[in-house]
């Protein structure tokens, strides 16, 4: 086996390998192809032209340095069992420390992972805050907003420990959420049965019950800054490491 980026024929056995361990919804994954995904942060096993194992990332910053947001790590279920994704995750650690990336994120789907990424050096860095209401007696004034905008408002919202994520990050983020901003906040929501969805709200937090009547919803739900449930993961890749705090937004 071999490991190595993916070349252009892989591309719809990746496709398919996320949509068989992960799931389907609304399209999601072939959004993920056609606005995130790029080869070049791509590492795979290769059993000949079988991809025995997978991951992607996505670029970050903080403190000016560069860190890489590890995302769709998957083992195809007839490779499990042999190592495979600590033997890729080793390797990409070392690949992503010659690229100049100071340190590696990642988001956990359960503790059972949580448990076996802190085995491969990452620990808990980020917590999330999250609450649910219902909508206000009155609508708070906002605006809807596009990537760029958002982009550059969000530098001046981030906690000061706060990891910059724009580029392909909201270029996804863009294809699954709408963009608000308004007086003493910023967020990135979508709406679903009149629920709405917030997937990262900085911030006014006293503004949610009327940012959930001004989106026509009846209740909502948002993940904030703030000391709450453990949520991202960091693993430095450079000797003297600079630690970020908060991480935004996940796609999960």
């Amino acid at each position: 086996m071999t490991i190595d980026r993916p070349s252009a024929h892989h591309t719809q056995q990746l496709l398919s390998q996320w949509k068989q361990v992960f799931g389907e919804y609304n399209g999601f994954w072939d959004l993920f192809l056609t606005t995130a995904f790029s080869p070049s942060r791509c590492r795979c096993i290769l059993d000949g032209e079988t991809i025995a194992a997978s991951l992607c990332w996505l670029d970050a910053e903080y403190a000016g340095r560069k860190l890489a947001y590890l995302y769709a790590v998957v083992t195809d279920p007839a490779y499990r069992g042999r190592g495979l994704c600590r033997k890729l995750m080793d390797d990409t650690h070392a690949h992503l420390s010659a690229l100049g990336y100071a340190g590696a994120l990642l988001v956990p789907a359960g503790e059972g992972l949580r448990d076996m990424y802190r085995k491969m050096g990452y620990r808990d860095r980020s917590t999330v805050s999250e609450f649910s209401c219902e909508a206000g007696e009155y609508p708070t004034p906002l605006r809807a907003i596009g990537p760029e905008e958002y982009a550059r408002l969000r530098r001046r919202f981030l906690p000061e420990d706060g990891v910059i994520q724009e580029g392909e990050n909201l270029i996804f983020l863009a294809q699954q959420a709408e963009f608000f901003t308004g007086d003493g906040f910023l967020m990135a929501a979508y709406r679903e049965e009149g629920c709405l969805h917030a997937l990262e709200l900085l911030g006014a937090k006293e503004a949610a019950p009327g940012i959930v009547r001004a989106l026509n919803c009846r209740a909502g739900h948002f993940r904030c800054s703030g000391n709450g449930r453990p949520f991202a993961m960091f693993r430095p890749l450079k000797e003297d490491p600079v630690v970020p705090g908060y991480f935004g937004f996940a796609f999960d």
